[in-house]
């Protein structure tokens, strides 16, 4: 090849590659003043949107409420929101249930506790797009606050409980907004169970519930159970104050094992060992020999038990009662029925908006009750399981399907989900339980039963420092850790008789559950520590 050749060919090459680089030049400046050109756009739809958006002030995302100001503003409870308020403008605070937008209009349901009422923004001269727009991208579960005129509806709003009327937003300001991805549907947790097998939609398994409890405790299932629950509390004071009782609070680490049992939590006690009470049972009855004569509390009870069963939890609420009596202690078990009556009552007549929500997701009998309260002993007990076809001694202690039975037969009998089991066999009960005075192998005790279910166990306790010495010594209990409990009983000691009740038990049987940790609001059981 000549020198000419190799020179051409060299010159063709810088060409190819200059028009190459040429067009990549041309390309990059293509891009440039598109991306430029968008920009400029988005810009301009930007500035638009400002200029177009007449109800910019009627939306967005409040500051952190640190308490900057007081306003003086009248905030509206969901429940609240009755056809009476049709046309009037109110501020009401609520979460986002759902949210759902349709061409011009967004449809919000809010929710305040177990109360939701449907809310309407619509394009129109209150409300811009890019408001309805805002609306609509609102997180599930946002705490807002809306100003909205109350409309009554013509056609009732079944999925909410305020079914007569609905909101027409104006404003709309939201006050903590919720992450995106919530770790469990609201609307799962609260579906009847098997209903969302059959169409293919989500339930929520308990676990899932109690490691996410917070988000659990909003539903309107769980908000009613624990109003409930707080009513038994309440009904259960007011009852025995009523009946001339005093509260008291007992301590709650001891000694020695309240029952006398292992099952204990042991805690280090600076140099040496404390016990988290079984019960308040040693106290309520030392304030009974300090002559307060009728006593209650209400406070936490541990259990080391290792039951992973539906009714037991490692930590419960303990309802407890003791009294002195005059000659019988039927005139306690008497005192006790007419409380429980007073409280079922109460939940009857004043619980209905509650009872019918949770019977929305666990349908269940209404709860039945006799007036005076049915009571049977423990030998007639025995005789109905065994004409049951049940095979069982005269002096062994009711095991829960023989319990369950046993609830089954006395409600086909007598038409009662309440009744009392008395004179139980002595040999199943703690040392502290007074004998029988005509048949040795039987006690003054009894237990309460709901649904088949035993909520309390009680009875008459040995009130003589002597007898009760021989009672522990025969039940192998080391005296000298209940030294202070036994000399309580040696400087004179009315008769008396109490007993205890487990509270999430009551709230569970009365609502027809079927698992206790639904009516614990944290459940402590002994695979569950937390939250």
């Amino acid at each position: 090849m000549t020198k000419e050749n190799v020179q051409g060919a060299g010159e063709e090459e810088q060409q190819a590659q200059s028009k190459k680089a040429l067009k990549k030049q041309q390309k990059e400046a293509e891009k440039a003043a598109k991306k430029a050109e968008k920009q400029a756009k988005l810009a301009a739809e930007q500035q638009e949107a400002e200029e177009d958006d007449f109800a910019k002030d009627r939306y967005g995302v409040c500051p952190m409420v640190q308490s900057q100001q007081k306003l003086d503003r009248a905030l509206v409870r969901v429940q609240d929101l009755t056809p009476e308020k049709a046309e009037q403008q109110i501020w009401v605070r609520a979460r986002i249930h759902t949210s759902r937008a349709k061409g011009k209009q967004c449809f919000l349901v809010l929710r305040h506790q177990q109360f939701t009422v449907q809310a309407l923004l619509a394009v129109g001269d209150r409300a811009s797009k890019q408001m309805v727009k805002f609306a609509a991208n609102l997180t599930k579960e946002s705490i807002i606050d809306v100003e909205a005129v109350v409309k009554k509806v013509e056609q009732k709003i079944e999925s909410c409980s305020q079914q007569d009327v609905e909101l027409h937003v104006e404003r709309i300001f939201v006050i903590s907004q919720s992450e995106a991805r919530l770790p469990l549907q609201l609307e799962d947790a609260v579906r009847p169970e098997g209903e969302g097998d059959e169409e293919g939609r989500a339930t929520v398994n308990q676990d899932t519930r109690l490691d996410n409890r917070v988000i659990d405790l909003r539903t309107t299932t769980s908000q009613a159970i624990f109003r409930l629950q707080s009513g038994v509390c309440q009904l259960f004071r007011d009852t025995l104050i009523n009946k001339g009782f005093v509260e008291i609070q007992t301590p709650k680490i001891i000694s020695a094992a309240s029952e006398g049992g292992a099952n204990v939590f042991t805690v280090s006690y600076f140099k040496t060992s404390a016990y988290l009470a079984q019960s308040p049972q040693l106290y309520k009855q030392m304030c009974i020999c300090a002559d307060f004569d009728k006593v209650f509390c209400v406070g936490p009870v541990f259990r080391a038990e290792d039951s992973n069963t539906h009714r037991h939890l490692t930590e419960f609420v303990g309802l407890d009662i003791e009294m002195a009596f005059n000659y019988h202690y039927h005139e306690v078990i008497d005192s006790i029925t007419d409380t429980m009556v007073q409280i079922f009552k109460g939940l009857r007549d004043r619980f209905q908006t509650e009872i019918q929500t949770v019977n929305k997701q666990y349908p269940s009998e209404p709860f039945k009750f006799l007036e005076p309260t049915l009571r049977l002993e423990y030998k007639e007990a025995v005789a109905m399981l065994r004409a049951a076809g049940v095979e069982m001694g005269d002096e062994e202690d009711l095991s829960t399907p023989n319990e369950k039975l046993l609830g089954r037969i006395v409600k086909e009998k007598y038409d009662t989900d309440f009744y009392v089991l008395d004179k139980y066999p002595l040999a199943v009960r703690p040392f502290y339980t007074m004998p029988d005075p005509s048949n040795p192998k039987y006690s003054n005790s009894y237990d309460m039963f709901m649904r088949g279910e035993e909520i309390l166990s009680g009875a008459q306790r040995v009130h003589d420092a002597q007898l009760l010495t021989e009672r522990a010594m025969h039940h192998a209990i080391d005296l000298e850790k209940i030294k202070a409990y036994i000399d309580s009983f040696r400087y004179g000691a009315p008769p008396h008789a109490g007993g205890g009740i487990g509270l999430e038990r009551v709230t569970m049987l009365y609502l027809g559950l079927h698992n206790v940790r639904q009516t614990s609001m944290f459940p402590r059981d002994p695979k569950r520590l937390t939250p």
